[in-house]
């Protein structure tokens, strides 16, 4: 169970300004768990799906029972933001490091449409083409521009390779109910086709079937990271200062109170650099707005204590750490003993590696708390489903909180809008031809 530990923000902060930013969360909280606050028709993800669960659940399921009786051994999952984020960091959370070198005996989920790459789209369809390959396709309206290329791509692709009845059953579609471009499209060819709630953004999405599909085709236990969630969000409903979500979304805005602008998510266990990617887009599409918010870096101990480590060490004290830390570890190694003792590493035999990495943790914590940066502490017990379940539920919980307390609507991002209309203007689309020209004087 997640557990928040305060101990190394206690000198940094008196304890009347964490009374107050406690008392700013209740009310954020308040907020959220009213359903009157800014952006209140995006709150789906705030309570899990209910009564259609099971149904969802199976439907899951057979797609994947469905794809392994065809032999898929590989799915690419095209999307772009929360569309693929939360499915690419539990993935990379949860699998063997080397599984694609070893052969692990699942499917290999791949990503695509999450940038206009055209080198990496090109190695991607070398690699399709030497597989038997499936598709997920992930957007609400169909017409965003990076995934709707990429679909485009591989969809003519399968329709030329298998024929278009057979590359049907290859082709899933996540995506609005009602209405768009996708949604057309997936009836007009009878695609197999889910929903993404009209009620639930993309960055609060990983918990529908825009992140359960690919995790359940990449062979994890997706009933056990719904279960996390769930047991999660009994916590979070909790109106008290000793729910996690309200300690955590009062303490980092009682930072940010106090000149800490950067919030920095640190790890020490590397297949959770991909959770950083998604915590950073959770938090700094949901805050970044009206000049305010915090803003969200990640970083990799100990390999970037040997890079960014100085700056956090000894650069602007404007950062504080927010630390996910593990317990314990999926599986054990131990340091051997060598007679010539050249490195006077010695000492370390018969120790675990985990226990090398804790002390590191441990060690780091005090060193940036002397240096002037606060440490707030997420304790999870071990990185499986059950955890990261527990996770996604937890900092969503804590961000709707915090965006309310920063006084924005945490469910829109207007600012996205902007580099798109240029973009659209530059590549000459029908209607921008005003825009088109006065951008292209200024290029």
């Amino acid at each position: 169970m997640i557990k928040i530990d305060l101990k190394a923000v206690s000198s940094f902060l008196t304890d009347a300004q964490m009374k107050e930013y406690t008392g700013k969360a209740l009310a954020g909280f308040d907020t959220l768990e009213s359903g009157k606050g800014l952006g209140n028709d995006f709150l789906g993800w705030n309570h899990l799906p209910g009564e259609d669960r099971e149904q969802m659940y199976r439907d899951i399921e057979e797609v994947c029972e469905k794809w392994k009786k065809i032999g898929i051994d590989l799915v690419v999952v095209i999307g772009i933001g929360g569309s693929y984020l939360g499915a690419k960091c539990a993935i990379e959370a949860l699998s063997h490091t080397f599984s694609a070198s070893l052969g692990v005996n699942k499917p290999q989920v791949v990503f695509a449409g999450n940038s206009l790459s055209q080198d990496y789209l090109c190695d991607l369809m070398d690699l399709v083409k030497q597989r038997s390959a499936a598709v997920i396709v992930i957007s609400k309206s169909g017409t965003t521009t990076e995934p709707a290329i990429a679909f485009r791509i591989f969809k003519r692709y399968l329709e030329d390779e298998y024929g278009k009845k057979a590359s049907r059953d290859r082709i899933v579609a996540i995506t609005d109910a009602h209405r768009g471009a996708l949604k057309s499209l997936s009836e007009q060819e009878g695609y197999k086709s889910f929903v993404i709630p009209d009620n639930v953004g993309g960055r609060y999405s990983v918990l529908t079937p825009v992140g359960l599909l690919p995790i359940a085709a990449a062979g994890f236990d997706f009933r056990k990271m719904m279960q996390g969630a769930e047991d999660m969000e009994k916590i979070c409903m909790e109106r008290s200062a000793e729910n996690p979500a309200i300690q955590y979304a009062a303490v980092r805005n009682a930072l940010l109170s106090i000149g800490k602008d950067v919030e920095m998510l640190v790890s020490f266990e590397p297949r959770l650099q991909y959770f950083g990617e998604w915590w950073k887009q959770l938090f700094g599409e949901s805050e970044g707005k009206d000049g305010k918010g915090l803003f969200p870096a990640s970083v990799n101990f100990t390999t970037d204590l040997h890079s960014m480590g100085q700056y956090i060490q000894d650069g602007q004290r404007i950062i504080f750490e927010t630390v996910i830390a593990v317990k314990g570890a999926r599986r054990m190694m131990k340091i051997n003993d060598d007679p010539q003792n050249l490195d006077g590493l010695n000492f370390l035999n018969g120790k675990e590696i985990n226990e090398c990495n804790l002390m590191a943790r441990l060690g780091t914590k005090l060193a940036h708390v002397d240096g002037g940066v606060p440490n707030v502490e997420v304790g999870v017990d071990i990185i499986d489903e059950y955890t990261i379940g527990e996770m996604f539920y937890f900092f969503e919980k804590a961000c709707g909180i915090s965006g309310y307390i920063l006084g924005v609507n945490p469910f829109n991002q207007p600012g996205v809008e902007a580099y798109k209309k240029n973009m659209f203007a530059l590549l000459d689309k029908p209607g921008y031809e005003e825009q088109a020209a006065v951008l292209k004087k200024r290029l």
